[in-house]
C-alpha cells in the first residue's frame, strides 16, 4: 500500500514536471505567434525556446563546440531544409536564414531591413556605432572612413610597418628555446600592427597591457545586456570606459603635437578620421573618432589573429596547397628588382593562389551570423518575417552547405578556380551597403603574414 502511494506521488511529480516543462516551452510560441495574428503567409518552422532565454543556451553550446553550425543542423534535422526558421535570440523573436538567395535578399534590401544587432552590441558600440546608425548616417560614415581604411594610398602606407612587425615577430618566435602558444603570440603581433595603423607611433607596451580589456569588450558584444557584476556585458561595459579614456588621451596628445608642429611623418587612421570632412563640411567629433577606433581595434586584431592561425594550420595540413602557395611567393621574389626590398601593393595583388587560400580559410572559419531587423512584414518563400523581428543571416551554414560546395569540410583552395558560387554564396564580410569596410585591410595583413611564413618558416 505504501509502495503504491509512493509511486503515485512520483508519477504525479513527474507528470507536473513534464507539464511545466512543456508549458514553459510553449509560452514564447503562444505569445509571439499570437502577436503576429492571421496572415496570408505563415511563420517559418522552428522553436521559440524558453521565456526570456529563448534558444541562447543551445546557441552558446554550439558556438563553444568544434562545429559552430551544429545549432543550424539541429533545426534542419527537425524541420527540414527550408533555409528559414523562427527562433528567439538575445531577448527578441527572430528569424534565421541560411540559404544563399535568402541571405543576399535580406542583406541587400535596405528598404525592408535595417541593422538588428543585439542591444549589447549597440550599447557597447557607442553613439555612432556602425552596428546601429541609420542607413543615411551609415553611408555618410562609410564615405568618411573609406579612404583611411581601404583606399589604395592608405593600404600602400600600411605595408612597410606591417611587414617590419611580421619579420621581427617570426624572428623572435624562431629564437625561442621553449614551446609557446602560437595564437597568443600572433595576437600580440596583430595588436601591434593594428595600433600602429590606427594610432601611429604610440607606446606599444602600454597599449598591450590593455589587450585583455579588448578581450572582455569583445565577449560582451554578443551577450545578454545585463549590467550586473558577473555577467559578460557588465565586464565589457567597464572595459569600454577604460579604453575610451586611453584612446581619448592619445587623441589629445596628437592634437597637442599638431598644434605645436611636433607631429611628423605619415598620418595614421586616427589623424585621417579627425581631419575627414563630408560633402557638407562636417567633421567627426572626438567621441565619434574614439568610438570608430575602438570598433576597428576590437574587430581587427583578434579576428586577424584567428584568420592567420587557421590559414597556417590548413596549409600545414595540406602539403599540396602549401607547395603551390610557397612556389607563388618564391616566384614573386624572383621577379623583384635586386635593388628593392620589401613588399608593395602590386606584388600583393599578384598573389592569386594565396588569395584563394585566404578565401577558403574564411569560408571554413567564420562568425555565425549577421543581424538585421524587418522594418515591415516581408514575405520570403511563402513564409512571413514579421515587422520588428530580428533576422539572423547565418552565413556560416551557407559556406558549409554541401549543395553549394563539394566536400565542404575539405580545405581546397582550387575550388575558387570556378568563381560562379563566389558572388552568391560567399559572404564572409557581408553584402550590400553594410558590408565590412575593413575587408581589404584585413586581407592585406593576412597576406603579409602568410608571405613570410611560406618563404622562411614551418
Amino acid at each position: 500500500m505504501k509502495l503504491d502511494f509512493l509511486w503515485l506521488i512520483v508519477s504525479a511529480l513527474l507528470g507536473c514536471y513534464v507539464f511545466i516543462f512543456w508549458f514553459l516551452r510553449r509560452v514564447n510560441e503562444w505569445y509571439y505567434v499570437g502577436m503576429v495574428g492571421k496572415s496570408t503567409y505563415r511563420l517559418p518552422p522552428g522553436d521559440m525556446g524558453w521565456p526570456f532565454l529563448g534558444n541562447m543556451l543551445p546557441l552558446f553550446k554550439s558556438i563553444r563546440s568544434a562545429d559552430t553550425n551544429s545549432f543550424i543542423y539541429s533545426l534542419i534535422s527537425r524541420y527540414g531544409n527550408t533555409g528559414i526558421y523562427k527562433t528567439h535570440m538575445f531577448g527578441c523573436p527572430s528569424i534565421i536564414v541560411c540559404k544563399p538567395e535568402i541571405c543576399r535578399r535580406v542583406l541587400t534590401n535596405d528598404e525592408h531591413f535595417t541593422l538588428g544587432y543585439p542591444k549589447s552590441t549597440n550599447l557597447l558600440g557607442g553613439r555612432i556605432s556602425l552596428h546601429s546608425v541609420s542607413n543615411e548616417e551609415h553611408n555618410r560614415l562609410r564615405r568618411l572612413i573609406a579612404s583611411p581604411i581601404n583606399g589604395q594610398e592608405a593600404l600602400t602606407m600600411y605595408i612597410q610597418h606591417t611587414e617590419d612587425i611580421v619579420i621581427d615577430s617570426f624572428d623572435e618566435w624562431a629564437s625561442m628555446k621553449q614551446p609557446f602558444e602560437f595564437y597568443t603570440e600572433i595576437k600580440k603581433a596583430t595588436f601591434k600592427i593594428m595600433t600602429h595603423i590606427f594610432m601611429g607611433s604610440v607606446n606599444d607596451s602600454t597599449l598591450w597591457t590593455t589587450h585583455n580589456l579588448y578581450a572582455d569588450y569583445r565577449k560582451g558584444l554578443m551577450s545578454m545586456a545585463i549590467n550586473i557584476p558577473g555577467f559578460a556585458f557588465h565586464k565589457a561595459f567597464k572595459a569600454r570606459k577604460k579604453m575610451v579614456k586611453v584612446l581619448q588621451s592619445i587623441l589629445d596628445k596628437k592634437r597637442e603635437m599638431a598644434e605645436s608642429e611636433q607631429h611628423q611623418g605619415r598620418k595614421d587612421m586616427m589623424d585621417l578620421l579627425s581631419e575627414a570632412e563630408d560633402e557638407d563640411g562636417r567633421k567627426l567629433e572626438d567621441e565619434d573618432v574614439v568610438d570608430l577606433i575602438l570598433l576597428f581595434l576590437s574587430a581587427g586584431f583578434d579576428s586577424s589573429a584567428v584568420s592567420i592561425l587557421w590559414a597556417i594550420i590548413h596549409l600545414t595540413e595540406n602539403p599540396e596547397a602549401l607547395r603551390k602557395a610557397k612556389e607563388e611567393q618564391e616566384e614573386i621574389i624572383k621577379r623583384r628588382p635586386s635593388n628593392r626590398k620589401g613588399l608593395n601593393l602590386k606584388e600583393i595583388k599578384q598573389m592569386e593562389y594565396l588569395a584563394k587560400v585566404i578565401d577558403e580559410m574564411m569560408r571554413m572559419t567564420n562568425i555565425f551570423s549577421l543581424f538585421r531587423k524587418a522594418k515591415a512584414d516581408v514575405s520570403i518563400n511563402d513564409y512571413i518575417i514579421p515587422k520588428g523581428w530580428k533576422v539572423l543571416v547565418w552565413y556560416g551554414a551557407v559556406h558549409m552547405d554541401p549543395e553549394i560546395y563539394d566536400n565542404p569540410q575539405n580545405f581546397d583552395p582550387s575550388r575558387w578556380d570556378n568563381l560562379k558560387a563566389k558572388g552568391k554564396a560567399f559572404i564572409p564580410f557581408g553584402a550590400g551597403s553594410r558590408s565590412c569596410p575593413g575587408s581589404d585591410l584585413a586581407k592585406l595583413v593576412i597576406s603579409i603574414f602568410l608571405h613570410h611564413f611560406l618563404l622562411n618558416y614551418k
